[in-house]
């Protein structure tokens, strides 16, 4: 068996782009030397805990500014399509290392199933020390086996990869809704606080969200803070909704028809990354966890036995011919024959050669004998 550290060292580590692993003493089950089933569910487990751990990477407002990009159809900004952006792309950059790394662990882990089976046979006096060429036929077809496999589920993880970062499904996304809802909310703390005189006012913020974007806006336009700066605890509801509408537009003009970006953006931006982030962690986690259970762990107990079958099967299909022993004497004498007229070629090549040597050897002895 190997400890978890013999196993990251022979097969690689879990490592973010940080280039920082999870201590040892973390893990259950660490400093045992496990093998088999016992060592791909530890595996699994740290792959579920350090995934599980990732956080997305931050933000910068060079990276929001970058994403806004260019409309197809207005030359306004559209930030819920900047956030979609910036967190896939940070997604596909986290987690697809980890998918490699998940698949060349438990490559490893299932390749030591062949010497460590060889081991147990021998242990239990059932190997067949003679037969090296049987065993090699084996090692072989289990390598090819183990190897096709892990790529094949390694693929099919990718699809699920890259279909969560092609195209944001907000589906997905919805469990941590209410997290993104309370770091919205915590924007309209200050901004309701102004407006507590009046209930339908302060109701009318409470329910919409420009009441925390624009209390982070109100420095980006003068003009919306001095009609805010007016507002009395005694206000009616029309002059509220009036007030909201007014805000809308400045909303607008701070957002969808202005490139600066306001700290408010800034926050909705990053909150929504980061939910989205959150909802493409867990459903990569979940999935690549369901598909190498499925697609790696169980062909290895349904469908090795029978490969192993028909791969020996198809190299000895002629039996006759391989213990034929005529043809095997005669396919010796060919051999024989054919390395026969290849030494007397080489011998006619070495004659020749030793002439030309001659003739080279007496003309220099008669050049030095007219020179002198």
């Amino acid at each position: 068996g190997e400890t978890l550290q013999d196993e990251r060292s022979n097969g690689g580590a879990f490592t973010g782009s940080d280039g920082l692993q999870l201590p040892c003493k973390m893990m259950p089950n660490a400093g045992m030397r496990l093998y088999g089933g016992a060592q791909y569910h530890r595996a699994m487990a740290e792959f579920r805990l350090v995934v599980g751990n990732t956080k997305c990477p931050p933000i910068t407002r060079e990276e929001i500014v970058n994403a806004c990009g260019v409309e197809d159809i207005h030359d306004g900004t559209n930030y819920s399509r900047t956030a979609c952006v910036i967190a896939v792309a940070k997604a596909r950059d986290t987690f697809e290392p980890f998918l490699h790394q998940l698949g060349f662990r438990l490559l490893h882990i299932l390749k030591r199933l062949l010497p460590i089976s060889v081991y147990l046979l021998q242990k239990d006096g059932e190997y067949l020390s003679g037969h090296n060429v049987f065993l090699r036929r084996v090692e072989t077809a289990f390598n090819n086996f183990a190897e096709s496999t892990e790529r094949t589920c390694r693929e099919k993880c990718m699809e699920d990869l890259m279909s969560t970062t092609r195209y944001v499904t907000w589906s997905i996304h919805n469990k941590n809704r209410a997290g993104l809802r309370h770091f919205l909310d915590s924007f309209a703390s200050t901004e309701q606080s102004h407006f507590s005189g009046n209930g339908v006012c302060s109701a009318v913020l409470q329910d919409s969200s420009f009441g925390s974007i624009m209390n982070d806006n109100k420095h980006d336009n003068s003009k919306a803070g001095s009609k805010l700066s007016h507002v009395s605890p005694t206000i009616d509801s029309n002059s509220c909704l009036h007030t909201m509408d007014t805000r809308l537009v400045d909303l607008l003009d701070s957002t969808l028809w202005n490139r600066r970006l306001a700290p408010s953006s800034e926050r909705i931006v990053y909150a929504l990354v980061q939910q989205i982030f959150h909802g493409i962690k867990e459903h990569f986690l979940a999935s690549s966890e369901l598909k190498f259970n499925c697609f790696l762990l169980m062909p290895v107990v349904d469908k090795l036995p029978a490969m192993l079958r028909e791969d020996l099967e198809s190299a000895f299909d002629d039996l006759d011919n391989v213990f034929d022993i005529t043809q095997l004497i005669h396919s010796l004498g060919q051999r024989k024959r054919v390395l026969e007229i290849e030494l007397k070629r080489v011998q006619r090549l070495k004659m020749k050669f030793r002439q030309i040597h001659e003739q080279l050897t007496c003309h220099q002895v008669r050049t030095k004998a007219f020179s002198s």
